[in-house]
């Protein structure tokens, strides 16, 4: 990963901070104005703006639900999209702060939730040069544009909910990509999305007041490299410590167990089967990504999703508990992909 800093950076972090300690003490966050409706060509936009559509004028008031957002209803993209990021800059700006990364975890606004993206990522800040007036609706054109053309679309404008901007502001992901989040609390965002047959890739169009703020995802999978630990290893581990870790791999954000982990839900079915008298606790642990009461939920559900599995597989309920933790009892450090990573695991602990 590359990271360059400027001047740029540090006033988008100040802003942040600000923005946290207000809302932290209660006061009201100011609403933003949704960029116009309508698409424009890669060059500078023309000087008469359309008035914003019925839709995105509901997408900035707080007051009215989003409907679900569900990435399959999208049309397929069959252009040609050239290589990652994909989206080159209107003339007269530059990309600033950049910070690449081959795999991590990244938060984009859906309109009615924060959805959390893993694969390749980008993020930027967009500065204008010195000859050249620095216009956030110049850039909002010249990116939806460009995105239309690749075949997406822009699935959100408007100003982004208070406790959603809390939660993305308060995560990892925030501190990493701040350039290309922006000032998510007094400023408006949008967000694109260019739906592949292969894979998705997600545009965060943001805001830090004098410059722009860019954060693209490419949806992957990551390379599994854990082995299934044979039932008795399983059993050596909780007779020797009392606990092991065990890779089950979920859907993202979700508790359903990828089908990749079926042989090593069968091992633990295996050991519990081997061993009537043996009673276990599934705990479920997160990394930081994302609020502590939302990785305390979704560790919850995820343990007791395992639970389920196993009794599923013959093993009688009340010889096993289902207990989430979230993100706080880290094994390894968050400020790493390898580090989240061991961070997201189950544990089987001897009752």
């Amino acid at each position: 990963m590359t990271q360059k800093h400027g001047s740029t950076m540090s006033a988008v972090r100040a802003s942040l901070l600000a923005a946290s300690l207000v809302l932290a003490l209660g006061a009201c966050k100011r609403a933003g104005e949704a960029p116009a409706e309508g698409g424009a060509s890669s060059a500078a936009p023309s000087s008469t703006a359309a008035e914003p559509s019925p839709q995105a004028a509901a997408a900035t008031d707080g007051s009215q639900k989003a409907a679900a957002f569900n990435v399959a209803e999208l049309p397929v993209s069959q252009a040609t999209i050239g290589s990652f990021p994909y989206l080159g800059l209107p003339q007269g700006y530059t990309s600033q702060d950049v910070v690449d990364s081959e795999f991590d975890r990244v938060p984009f606004w859906t309109g009615d939730r924060v959805e959390w993206i893993e694969g390749k990522v980008h993020s930027s800040v967009l500065q204008s040069s010195s000859d050249h007036p620095y216009s956030q609706l110049e850039l909002s054109r010249n990116v939806q544009s460009l995105v239309e053309a690749l075949g997406g679309k822009r699935i959100f404008s408007g100003t982004i909910p208070a406790d959603a901007s809390r939660d993305i502001g308060n995560s990892k992901a925030a501190t990493t990509y701040v350039g290309g989040i922006g000032d998510i609390y007094n400023e408006p965002a949008e967000t694109y999305v260019i739906h592949r047959e292969d894979r998705d890739i997600w545009i965060h169009l943001g805001s830090g007041g004098n410059s722009g703020g860019l954060l693209v995802a490419e949806t992957k999978p990551v390379q599994i490299t854990a082995k299934v630990i044979e039932a008795d290893t399983l059993k050596q581990a909780l007779d020797s410590s009392g606990k092991v870790s065990i890779q089950v791999n979920f859907a993202t954000d979700a508790a359903e167990i990828l089908p990749d982990s079926e042989p090593q839900i069968a091992q633990v079915t295996q050991l519990l089967k081997a061993d009537p008298q043996l009673r276990l606790s599934v705990e479920g642990h997160t990394d930081n990504s994302g609020s502590q009461s939302h990785n305390q939920t979704l560790s919850q559900a995820r343990a007791e999703s395992v639970r389920t599995r196993l009794v599923g597989g013959g093993i009688a309920a009340e010889r096993l508990s289902a207990k989430g933790y979230g993100q706080s009892q880290p094994v390894a450090d968050n400020a790493t992909e390898e580090g989240r990573r061991a961070n997201r695991r189950v544990e089987l602990v001897k009752r």
